[in-house]
């Protein structure tokens, strides 16, 4: 039945201030993929970018622009013309463009980092806005640090906004300060002081410095906000943004208290949120509110009792909800290409047939090891092993040897071309040892930033999901691999990181080193 209720705006940040997570870099392709799956979700606004920043963010959002159908796409600009010009020259290509531009108003902010006075805030604000609006007709205006401004500064600087024709109105709480009794109380002064709220989208962006974001937002909401800026897992600058997942399902499972509604299709949450994990290399913790892997699980036996005779005893959710669904479907090395087509679709995963034949192929080398293959087996194979860049070098064979009183070696052959390439290299360990052998034939100077693994599920023969960070002349490339095997995930990870260098640096831009650890020249095998 549809629900009746304020509608509340999910203005979604993964791609700008998620992207901003320490160590997060995405690519053009990886950003496009997850837009495509925000718009499946249903989201309201897409921030693609902040095109002035670099000019891969240009390129992102541009292309976000040019395909995304269904969504606002919104890019970020300081308020100044240059910025502006440039988001603009971004973002002209959707259906529905939005800029969003921001400066700071706290006197904090404008002191020590702007180093301008009120006046000459307000006279860039009148200046800016008016721009912005001579390009685009749906305006966002942001004054950054809201929560730690002067009230009546802040009131002034909003209608002044207004009156210039900014169409939406976000208050931030830039540094996660705000508790909720006071970041509502805000909400409400804005609403009853600035001439023209009523005539504007009234929007909150609360930061998770103090674990308090969402609470915020929700405070906002019931003081009459009907935007959140939000991203999936809740990922963002410092300690976060407030998380689209908790906001959602906070308002769906209690409107019986907020009486709001979203047009999220909530059962998109938990492949959007599987999905930003994987391409951001940042693990969702165990305990995390509606995604996380003990959400709705019951260890207590009196728990457990619980749920088995009354599902609504222990779960406020229904997991289905969020698209975590069970199937009666065992999957195993007899199984067919029908049978895998079918679960993947359960699972949210419609593949081309070329997609479907390299993810059976990859079943099959999976079924050989393993006895039952489930359904987080599968979101592996098809998150990491088929929706990914051309990869320049594959792994074609790896042979390690390292024991208690064995000096690690790997012996690594990778597949160039038509070619393939074998080089052996010891190391402080087996992992050391395989990476510094792939380095030999690459001859990249790569720096290892970070290096982390997790069990996809459990059992002796559970798949290893191995995240790599790489480092190459400043840029930071993430790389994953999954194998039941712990030393080939992580070789596919390495692996997986340099064809992504290779792909967004161009190999024509590419520099080599003569020699890599002191190894010798590099052999080649034709195949």
């Amino acid at each position: 039945m549809e629900r009746e209720g304020r509608r509340i705006y999910i203005f979604d940040t993964t791609l700008r201030d998620g992207e901003q997570s320490p160590g997060v870099s995405l690519n053009v392709q990886e950003k496009l993929e997850i837009a495509r799956q925000l718009a499946k979700l249903k989201v309201d606004v897409i921030e693609a970018g902040f095109p002035i920043a670099s000019p891969g963010d240009f390129e992102a959002v541009k292309a976000i622009a040019q395909e995304i159908e269904g969504p606002v796409i919104a890019a970020l600009a300081r308020i100044n013309e240059k910025d502006i010009d440039r988001a603009w020259e971004a973002v002209k290509y959707a259906a529905r463009p939005r800029l969003h531009v921001f400066i700071a108003t706290s006197d904090i902010h404008m002191k020590h980092k702007l180093r301008m006075t009120r006046e000459e805030v307000l006279a860039a604000v009148q200046r800016g806005v008016t721009y912005a609006k001579q390009h685009c007709q749906d305006v966002e205006f942001s004054p950054e640090d809201a929560s730690r401004s002067d009230p009546d500064f802040l009131c002034q600087v909003l209608e002044l906004a207004i009156a210039s024709g900014a169409t939406v109105l976000n208050i931030p709480d830039t540094v996660g300060y705000a508790t909720p009794p006071e970041f509502g109380r805000l909400i409400a002064l804005i609403r009853q002081r600035v001439r023209g709220i009523e005539g504007v989208t009234l929007s909150v962006h609360c930061h998770n410095d103090l674990g308090l974001a969402v609470a915020n937002s929700l405070a906002a909401i019931e003081n009459g906000a009907t935007q959140v800026e939000c991203a999936v897992n809740g990922i963002g600058e410092r300690a976060g943004n407030t998380a689209l997942e908790e906001i959602v399902m906070a308002l769906f499972t209690r409107y019986d208290y907020y009486r709001c509604k979203t047009g999220i299709v909530t059962e998109e949450i938990y492949r959007t949120s599987r999905l930003v994990s994987t391409l951001t290399g940042m693990p969702v913790q165990y305990n995390k509110a509606i995604v996380g892997k003990n959400a709705f699980a019951h260890e207590s036996g009196i728990h457990q009792d619980g749920v088995l005779k009354e599902r609504t005893t222990y779960e406020i959710m229904n997991p289905a909800m969020i698209g975590l669904v069970q199937s009666n479907i065992v999957l195993g090395k007899h199984s067919g290409r029908h049978a895998l087509r079918t679960r993947l679709a359960e699972l949210g995963f419609n593949l081309t047939e070329a997609e479907l034949e390299k993810a059976f192929q990859r079943f099959k080398e999976l079924a050989d090891r393993k006895k039952e293959i489930t359904d987080r087996d599968l979101e592996a194979i098809v998150e990491h092993e088929i929706r990914h860049i051309p990869e320049k070098y594959a792994l074609e064979h790896l042979h390690i040897s390292t024991g208690t009183h064995v000096i690690p070696t790997a012996t690594v052959g990778l597949k160039v071309g038509d070619q393939v390439w074998e080089e052996a290299a010891c190391g402080e360990g087996p992992v050391d040892a395989t990476f510094k052998a792939i380095d030999k034939i690459t001859r990249l100077p790569l720096a290892l930033k970070s290096y982390s693994l997790n069990a996809v599920t459990g059992g002796k023969d559970a798949m290893g999901e191995v995240t790599v960070q790489v480092e190459y002349e400043g840029r930071t490339f993430i790389g994953r691999g999954i194998s039941t095997d712990i030393l080939e995930a992580s070789a596919r990870a390495y692996l997986n990181a340099i064809n992504k260098l290779v792909y967004d640096v161009g190999e024509e831009n590419l520099h080599y080193v003569d020699e890599v650890n002191n190894g010798n020249a590099r052999t080649g095998v034709n195949t």
